[in-house]
C-alpha cells in the first residue's frame, strides 16, 4: 500500500471519528458535556493531543534523518564514480577498458537501487561495480611510481564505493513501524470525535475540522514518504549518479 493510500485511509477514518462525535452528541444528554465532565474531557484530550504531537515530531525526525542519511550515501557514491573515472583517465591508455567497464555497470548498479518499496537486493552487487572494475583494477600492472600511487588511490575509491554500495543495502525498505502509524491514527480518531462532540454542529465547524483532519492526513503522508527514498514521488534522485560520467571520446 503506498503512502497516498495509507494517508487516505487514515482521512476517511478521521472524518468518520468526527462524523460519529457529531452524532453522538445528540444522543448523550446535556450535562454530560457541560461542568466537571467537560473540564475532564479536555483534559483527557489535550493528553492525547500532546502525545499525538509527540510521535508526529519523532515520527518525522526519525524519517528525516533516514532520508538525509541515505541521500548522503547517494552523494558520496556519486563523488566516488567520479573521482574514480578521473584517476582511471590520469593512469593512461592501460585504464580505458577499466573506464568503459564502469560506464557500463553504472546502469544496473542504479537500477538495483532505485527499485520503488524495496531496499536494494544483495545479488544486484554481482552486476554492479565491485565485480569486474575492482577485479580488473586489482589485474593492472603499473609501469612506474605515478602508475602505481594512482592505482592505490583508485583501489581505495573503489573499496569505499563498494562499502557505501552496501550500506544502502543493509538500510530497510521502510523503516516506518506500521505501529506508530495505527496507534497515531487511533489518537487523532479520538481528538477530532471530541472536538466535534463539543459544540454544536455549523458549517463553520465542519470547515475547520476538515482543513484540521486534511493537514493531519496530510503530515502522515509527509512522513510516510520520507520512509521510501527510493520510490515515490519524495525520492532521492538518480539523476547525478547517473550523469556522474561522461561518455568515453
Amino acid at each position: 500500500m503506498n503512502p497516498i493510500q495509507q494517508a487516505g485511509i487514515a482521512f476517511a477514518l478521521i472524518i468518520a471519528s468526527a462524523a460519529a462525535g457529531a452524532f453522538l452528541r445528540k444522543k448523550l444528554p446535556e450535562h454530560h458535556l457541560t461542568g466537571d465532565s467537560k473540564d475532564v474531557i479536555k483534559l483527557a484530550v489535550a493528553l492525547i493531543a500532546t502525545m499525538s504531537a509527540l510521535v508526529l515530531a519523532l515520527l518525522f525526525a526519525s524519517t528525516r534523518t533516514s532520508f538525509e542519511r541515505t541521500s548522503g550515501y547517494v552523494s558520496r557514491m556519486t563523488a566516488d564514480i567520479t573521482e574514480l573515472d578521473k584517476l582511471l583517465g590520469e593512469y593512461g591508455p592501460e585504464a580505458k577498458p577499466l573506464r568503459a567497464a564502469l560506464r557500463i555497470e553504472v546502469g544496473p548498479l542504479i537500477d538495483s537501487i532505485w527499485q520503488a518499496d524495496t531496499p536494494p537486493q544483495p545479488a544486484s552487487a554481482e552486476k554492479g561495480h565491485g565485480a569486474s572494475v575492482l577485479y580488473m583494477l586489482r589485474e593492472l600492472t603499473p609501469a612506474n611510481k605515478v602508475q602505481a600511487s594512482i592505482q592505490a588511490r583508485a583501489l581505495q575509491v573503489s573499496t569505499d564505493l563498494d562499502q557505501t554500495q552496501l550500506n544502502l543495502m543493509s538500510q530497510p525498505g521502510d523503516s516506518i513501524s506500521n505501529t506508530f502509524i495505527i496507534v497515531l491514527v487511533i489518537w487523532l480518531m479520538f481528538i477530532f470525535a471530541v472536538f466535534s462532540m463539543s459544540s454544536p454542529p455549523n458549517p463553520t465547524l465542519f470547515a475547520v475540522l476538515g482543513l484540521c483532519i486534511l493537514s493531519a492526513s496530510a503530515a502522515i503522508y509527509l512522513i510516510l514518504e520520507l520512509g521510501l527514498p527510493f520510490g515515490g514521488l519524495m525520492q532521492v534522485s538518480p539523476e547525478n549518479l547517473r550523469t556522474a560520467l561522461k561518455p568515453l571520446g
